[in-house]
């Protein structure tokens, strides 16, 4: 059974159990599936690595495994374009690992039913328990950590900031996809836009 982060709708569930197991055996981990419809339906499949850091090469290479499944099962009744992505560095969560493995990053989470009044949670997360997806808020000026159930949360994404957007240029250099020369200029850039 997939969770409602990975897919929400009926049809995107269906479409995950039928992507999921094609998209792991080419060593990579589903984050999420969207079928979008307007004038012309999308699929948006957004997918990633055990490591993290998936390539332009490695969107093509799901795009047609993908293609070729999808046109034997065929659960898409209308003309549809793919689209293959990575997550970004502004990331949903979407799997319960994914709480564990950003621990310490600043994340919006979302509940589908009101918890003490609210829905919307801002703060850093603070790890898993068990089900339960740990965040650290703040609570009229003081810092409380809360659990809230992995089920009840309808949306979760990770919030851009500086130590984040850090944290993904040091994991892309260590897997050797961003070289030393970019990964100064970068950082040196970001240090000219703090003094302005």
């Amino acid at each position: 059974m997939t969770n409602d982060l990975i897919a929400k709708a009926a049809i995107d569930q269906r479409l995950a159990e039928i992507i999921s197991p094609v998209i792991e055996d080419l060593g990579y981990e589903l984050v999420r599936v969207r079928l979008m419809s307007g004038k012309e339906s999308t699929l948006q499949i957004m997918a990633d690595k055990a490591g993290g850091g998936i390539e332009v090469d490695d969107c093509g290479e799901i795009s047609n495994a993908v293609s070729a499944t999808l046109d034997v099962e065929d659960p898409i009744l209308d003309a549809y374009t793919l689209e293959v992505s990575s997550p970004g560095i502004d990331r949903p969560l979407t799997r319960l690992k994914d709480f564990d493995m950003f621990e310490g990053y600043e994340a919006k989470l979302e509940t589908t039913e009101l918890i003490d009044g609210r829905r919307r949670f801002k703060g850093e997360l603070a790890g898993i328990e068990g089900d339960e997806v740990l965040i650290n808020i703040d609570q009229n000026g003081e810092t409380v950590t809360i659990g809230l159930q992995f089920d009840w949360l309808s949306d979760a994404k990770l919030v851009l900031t500086d130590e984040l957007i850090k944290e993904m240029l040091r994991q892309r250099k260590d897997a050797g996809v961003l070289n030393e020369d970019a990964f100064d200029d970068i950082e040196t850039e970001g240090s000219q836009e703090e003094t302005k």
